[in-house]
This record gives C-alpha cells, structure tokens and sequence, in this order.
C-alpha cells in the first residue's frame, strides 16, 4: 500500500472517511501535540499490542511519528505480523502540522 500525504489525510479527516490513525511517538510527544482521533503507541510498545491491533488486519491503519522514520519501522514490523493494508504519514507530525 502507498504511503499517505498529510493534505491527502486531513482531506479524507474532513470528509469523515479517515482510517485508524496510529501515532508511535512517545508519550511526552503526543501530549504536546496530536492528531484527532489518533492513538498512542509508542514504537518500543508495538510488540506488546499487537494482540490488541488484531482486528485491524485487513483494515486500512495509518501509522505517523515526528518526521517518519519511526512510523516507516512501525509500518514494516506490522506488514511483517500480517496487516495488508498499513501507510506511513509522509513527513509525520511535522508535515501535517504545515499543511
């Protein structure tokens, strides 16, 4: 699956058709600022919810972090535990922050 813009989410946001938002950032970093609607789970604690992420297999999952470098590892280890349909936020936080 192709990654996501930050205008291409905010749009589908707007539109009430946005996906299951993942933020891996750390804890400290989501309370400064956050996505509506979005979870936390930090990168380190993805192992541990994958029990609890099950559901969402085969549903569209949009994961994001700062600048996207977690979020990229956040997206390979999940397509590795079998979910078909993860994308990364181009730029994270910081892209839809400015768009």
């Amino acid at each position: 699956m192709t990654d996501i813009t930050a205008s291409e989410l905010k749009e589908r946001q707007t539109a009430g058709t946005a996906p299951t938002i993942i933020d891996v950032r750390e804890t400290w970093e989501n309370e400064e600022s956050r996505i509506a609607g979005s979870q936390n789970i930090p990168l380190g604690e993805l192992p541990g919810k994958l029990d609890e992420l099950e559901d969402l297999k085969d549903q569209e999952i949009i994961v994001h972090c700062k600048g996207g470098g977690r979020s990229a590892s956040a997206k390979a280890f999940l397509q590795q535990h079998g979910f078909t349909n993860v994308r990364n936020l181009l730029g994270g936080m910081q892209a839809y922050q400015q768009a």
